[in-house]
């Protein structure tokens, strides 16, 4: 027993250092720099109110207080201690708080009001002594380092809302006030700064649901519970495209309105609220967005891309709005209007006819309908919903009928007078001119419906008509005079229209062959013929060539034949000239000579005159003597003396019958005397004298 007093003795003062010890380490907590300690009072205190879950100063329970980093002094076994680390958000991040305590939110409401005092939720304690309400918290942690009590506030972290280049966000606000009826979007309220304030977002009356502002590029802290943002890509509208806009909201449309009046101030539809309090309507917006980048709200614009309207070099274009005031007064003619101005023939066309020549709706600026003025050539940024853009060409539009598979119509088969199919292909040459494109499109609509409706029919039609008029052949030995008679019901037709008809043009012309084999022989025989008349041509213009070929082969005699010529020109001029003299002298000399002769000859003829006369009075008296026979045969003697005359012929000719009486006879006139009327032989003899002298 002393044993055991001894040892309890010895023993005490090392149970109460133990004891003191053990005391001494429950009661001091040391809480690291990166550290908070939260509390739980197990006794010795008041109980908690009837639902809830964390104590305040006294309660028993886990205490909303914490301790931060340091040496702290407890009442031993009093409270236990919890260690948590600090709570981070990183510099792109936001922290979203859920209070596990406090009062309950207002029905109506999902969030939490902002309560003062709490030091960003590190004093637990003042927020709930300032009523701070449980549930998820509109105001959130910023980045930085954060003494929360992980047991009064889950603290979630989510990445900052980062909207990059070319890009928006659209908020939809988790709570607030209800949109008014008839609305899509909520409306615009001030002061939130880009909705990182959700309080004030909530104090100014936001409106729960689709929000009309957005996001635009940068960075932002944003409590993503309250706000849901969704990141859209910008409107963007490329080079050579225009963007039709449709607004989702806003006042109602006209019911004879297509497209909203236009309001100002909504810069581009940026400006969304702007656009509402403007009075903006909900459909198609007159307004179009040209090339480039727009932060447009999507949920209240829808744009769509559209070509930008392009009229080339030789075309313009019609439009027809549908925007502006209705025409106060359209002329139109009535049917006896026109029938009492064009006749019954066109009476039909009266509903479409204005006074004086202007066709229906074609109308000045301003007004709906077809617009007078044109727009040329050029890139325009146009509205299609609020102007349609009929693009008409000024050049010459060429229509063609032929067997081409890039045209559209085939080659006219028409039927001759005689019977013969012709199958003719025809060129039609058109033009509109810009001046009558807005009347033509008023008249029949486009190109198109002119080409199917107006002019195939009448080309069709035309050439029937002419063929069925005359024969195969005559239609296309005419063809001329067809394709002028074709060319002048078109213009004349087509005027109605107006579209000026340049030309009608038959480039072909195809007979049965069974004719035009009949025809070609025939041309052939007539080709033929020519061919044979050419050549003879051709020959005699050979012979005229060979013929000047030879005179010019002869080019160097005929000069010098001409220079033989001039030569014996001058020789003949010198030997005149010596002639001249020459027979001068002889004249002279023969003017001596005949003289002489003159006076030989006078001599000589009054010697033979002398002589004759005498010998003619000695035939006289011979006569007288013994007559005219006696004389005869004197003289037959003397010739036969003389040997002048033959008594023996150097020939004999003997034949029967009278052939001697013959030979007699032909003697006996050589003897005979002459007839009393013949010349005597003084007249013989005269006249061989004057002979003479003539000689």
């Amino acid at each position: 027993m002393e044993g055991f007093l001894h040892l309890v003795g010895v023993a005490w003062p090392y149970a109460l250092g133990f004891v003191a010890l053990l005391l001494l380490y429950n009661s001091i907590v040391i809480v690291g720099g990166t550290q908070i300690a939260v509390l739980e009072r197990k006794y010795l205190g008041r109980q908690m109110p009837q639902g809830r879950v964390v104590a305040l100063a006294g309660e028993v329970g886990i205490q909303a207080r914490t301790l931060g980093p340091g040496l702290h002094l407890l009442i031993p076994f009093l409270f236990s201690v919890t260690k948590y680390p600090f709570t981070m958000i990183a510099e792109d991040e936001v922290g979203l708080l859920e209070s596990i305590d406090g009062f309950s939110i207002p029905p109506g409401k999902i969030f939490a009001k902002v309560v003062a005092g709490h030091n960003s939720f590190q004093d637990g304690e003042n927020f709930l002594k300032n009523n701070g309400e449980k549930g998820p918290q509109t105001q959130m942690l910023p980045p930085g380092q954060y003494r929360i009590n992980p047991v009064l506030f889950k603290v979630r972290k989510v990445p900052s809302v980062i909207i990059d280049k070319g890009r928006i966000g659209t908020v939809t606000s988790m709570d607030g006030e209800p949109i008014p009826p008839g609305r899509l979007l909520a409306a615009r309220v001030q002061g939130h700064s880009n909705f990182e304030d959700g309080q004030a977002f909530l104090n100014k009356g936001g409106q729960k649901g689709p929000q009309i502002d957005i996001l635009l590029p940068g960075t932002y802290r944003i409590n993503t519970d309250l706000f849901h943002v969704e990141i859209r890509e910008a409107t963007i509208i490329p080079a050579m495209k225009v963007g039709l806009v449709t607004a989702l909201d806003g006042e109602p449309l006209p019911e004879k309105e297509y497209v909203a009046a236009p309001v100002t101030g909504h810069s581009d539809y940026q400006a969304a609220a702007a656009f509402l309090e403007s009075g903006g309507q909900r459909g198609p917006q007159f307004d179009v967005l040209k090339p480039g980048t727009y932060y447009i709200n999507p949920l209240l614009f829808k744009a769509e891309l559209d070509d930008v309207a392009v009229v080339e070099r030789g075309q313009v274009a019609v439009v027809v709005s549908n925007v502006g005031e209705e025409p106060k007064q359209i002329k139109e003619l009535t049917a006896l209007a026109a029938k009492e101005e064009a006749g019954d023939e066109e009476a039909r066309s009266a509903e479409s006819r204005v006074v004086p020549g202007i066709e229906r709706y074609v109308v000045p600026n301003g007004f709906r309908g077809i617009q007078q003025e044109v727009i040329g050539p050029g890139f325009y940024y146009l509205n299609r919903r609020a102007y349609m853009a009929y693009i008409v060409d000024t050049t010459n539009i060429t229509i063609d009928w032929d067997d081409s598979k890039e045209t559209r119509f085939d080659p006219l088969k028409v039927i001759s007078r005689d019977g013969f199919q012709i199958s003719v292909s025809v060129k039609v040459v058109i033009r509109v001119r810009p001046d009558q494109a807005p009347y033509m499109v008023a008249k029949i609509g486009s190109i198109e419906n002119l080409i199917l409706h107006v002019i195939h029919p009448m080309i069709d039609s035309s050439f029937r008509n002419q063929a069925s008029s005359t024969s195969a052949m005559n239609f296309m030995q005419d063809r001329q005079e067809e394709q002028r008679k074709a060319e002048e019901r078109a213009k004349a037709e087509l005027e109605r229209y107006h579209v000026e008809c340049v030309s009608v043009l038959i480039c072909q012309i195809n007979l049965p062959q069974e004719l035009m084999d009949t025809q070609t022989k025939k041309i052939i025989a007539q080709q033929q013929q020519a061919m044979y008349q050419d050549q003879q041509k051709a020959e005699q213009t050979r012979i005229a060539m060979e013929k000047t070929r030879s005179e010019a082969d002869q080019q160097k005699n005929l000069v010098e034949a001409e220079i033989g010529v001039k030569i014996a020109e001058q020789n003949k001029a010198k030997a005149i000239r010596f002639a001249e003299g020459e027979g001068e002298s002889l004249r002279l000399r023969a003017e001596g000579e005949a003289k002489g002769i003159r006076a030989k000859g006078e001599a000589e003829g009054a010697k033979i005159l002398a002589i004759g006369e005498a010998t003619a009075k000695a035939y006289e008296l011979q006569n007288k003597a013994i007559g005219q026979q006696g004389v005869t045969a004197i003289e037959i003697s003397k010739q036969i003396a003389s040997g002048n005359v033959k008594v023996t012929p150097d020939l004999l000719v003997q034949g029967g019958d009278n052939l001697g009486g013959l030979l007699s006879a032909y003697f006996t006139k050589l003897i005979a005397p002459p007839p009393p009327d013949a010349p005597s032989g003084k007249q013989k003899a005269q006249d061989s004298l004057k002979d003479l002298v003539k000689g």
